[in-house]
């Protein structure tokens, strides 16, 4: 006796619009989603491709939103953006195109911010520790070394 409901691809098409329309998703969390319904590949494409067709799943605005979403509220520098849409399986096409979400001077200036605030909360007396522990939490959020060697000289000298 199966407990779990059973849906037609019509349903499961609608159930995935629906999925898309509430946040941009990327392929691997669609193709997440489909394994709940146990379908058969032949079905899986087809509700794959409906979603492409009809603009529900967009690579590029996925990476674009995601792009925009980590700098601007999880304030985290490319690198760790770069991994993030890697792993999702995000082409390098699209993720360089989200990356132009991103103006270079804000860019720069959430580094500083961030720099700031974190030394702030630091209360590491040793100059050599307390940069380090500065740099490593930049690091740590996915900012390039130079930028941060930038920051951290900017704020501490």
């Amino acid at each position: 006796m199966n407990s779990k409901p059973s849906y037609t691809v019509d349903e499961i098409k609608k159930k995935l619009e629906y999925y898309c329309v509430y946040q941009d998703r990327c392929h691997k969390d669609v193709e997440e989603k489909l394994r709940e319904f146990f379908l058969i590949p032949e079905a899986k494409e087809e509700i794959i491709i409906h979603l492409i067709q009809e603009n529900y799943l967009n690579e590029e605005r996925f990476a674009k939103s995601f792009v925009r979403g980590k700098h601007n509220i999880k304030k985290w520098g490319r690198n760790r953006i770069k991994k993030e849409l890697e792993f999702r399986d995000i082409s390098a096409y699209s993720i360089k195109k989200g990356f132009q979400e991103i103006e270079e001077d804000d860019y720069y200036n959430t580094l500083l911010q961030l720099a700031e605030k974190k030394n702030g909360l630091l209360k590491e007396t040793n100059e050599y520790q307390r940069k380090q522990k500065l740099k490593n939490f930049l690091f740590n959020k996915g900012y390039e070394y130079d930028l941060i060697a930038k920051a951290v000289k900017e704020i501490l000298e």
